[in-house]
């Protein structure tokens, strides 16, 4: 996985700028990261893990390079975004390109600080942003299925499948209902993608995984926002945003609900934490470091981190017996740390 980003999305005045304030202000520079753009409506957060400085003081490393997440600062949610109200098509446009969604909804009570909406109601606050997400998707959805019927009506095979499938999605969502809490739709649109790559493009933000980030204190929180939630089949955090560690229990709340790990490669030069989904194999893990060592693929030397930590180092665990060769069926475990053997 090249990058996580995370998109935060919520109405005016919720405390997503207070949340991106906190993000931005984290002292991570990190120089080499290829997405480090300058760029206000990112931020770019190191993902919290011991285990680099641990494996990095072990290897006596001249460069630590954690996992990172870029966060995008979404402008101009409200009501009628998706016909280009406040910032809208800005707002749809930005969101596309990241992996999931925070939905930061406003628990805290203050009257000093206006709620657009004239009251504080986070479970109204999360229809009104799902709402927008679905309206544009129908959009899209239903510009989609008038093409795949046309091409249907010569027997394309293919477009007798994206119909299908996209008449699916269109029920769902005029049905105000989200396709990524339904497991079956979301699972034959994933494996659609997967295998012939001709809805891809869509990029719907209703199939993004969800983060709800409810800012204020748990007795703040209605029992129904969090029975809502769940329905969604979405995650929550209750955190208070103007309060830095927020940030590290945010990221780990990304990394669950995208079911992701992380390995490691260290040395000399340097150590690094690397990113990916759970149940990659080998060449693929490989292909995360440099794509040519996928391609090139031969083995993997691996050591789980705990067990080279205690060894002292990559040439005692061997002697210990703790090093394992792999192969291309090997499934990489969160914690491995890895050489690459390749062409």
């Amino acid at each position: 996985m090249a990058k996580i980003s995370l998109g935060i999305v919520g109405l005016p005045n919720v405390g997503k700028s207070t949340l991106f304030k906190v993000l931005t202000n984290q002292d991570i520079v990190i120089a080499n990261y290829p997405f480090a753009t300058i760029d206000p409506n990112v931020g770019i957060v190191a993902v919290p893990d011991e285990r680099v400085e641990k494996l990095a003081a072990m290897s006596k490393s001249k460069k630590k390079i954690p996992a990172v997440v870029e966060f995008y600062d979404i402008a101009g949610l409200v009501k009628g975004a998706n016909k280009g109200e406040g910032l809208g098509n800005q707002f749809l446009g930005h969101i596309k390109e990241t992996q999931a969604i925070i939905l930061v909804l406003r628990a805290f009570k203050d009257p000093g600080i206006i709620h657009v909406e004239n009251s504080v109601d986070p479970l109204r606050d999360l229809e009104i942003i799902n709402q927008e997400l679905i309206l544009k998707d129908l959009e899209l959805v239903e510009k989609r299925l008038a093409k795949a019927e046309a091409e249907a009506r010569t027997g394309k095979k293919e477009a007798l499948a994206d119909r299908d499938l996209l008449s699916r999605l269109k029920a769902c969502l005029e049905a105000g209902r989200l396709p990524v809490a339904d497991a079956a739709l979301a699972n034959d649109v994933a494996h659609e993608g997967r295998t012939t790559g001709r809805l891809n493009d869509l990029n719907l933000l209703t199939l993004k995984r969800q983060i709800y980030l409810l800012n204020g204190e748990p007795d703040d929180v209605p029992p129904a926002l969090l029975e809502r939630i769940a329905s969604l089949g979405g995650h929550h955090l209750v955190a208070n945003l103007a309060a830095a560690d927020a940030v590290p229990e945010l990221v780990r709340e990304a990394y669950r609900t995208l079911n992701l790990i992380s390995f490691f490669t260290t040395g000399e030069d340097e150590t690094r934490a690397w990113t990916i989904e759970q149940g990659t194999k080998a060449p693929q893990a490989a292909g995360v470091i440099h794509t040519d060592f996928e391609k090139k693929f031969i083995r993997l030397e691996v050591v789980a981190y705990d067990k080279l930590v205690a060894a002292g180092g990559w040439s005692q665990a061997k002697q210990k017996g703790w090093l394992r060769v792999e192969g291309k069926d090997y499934v990489v475990a969160d914690g491995d740390v890895l050489e690459v053997r390749h062409g």
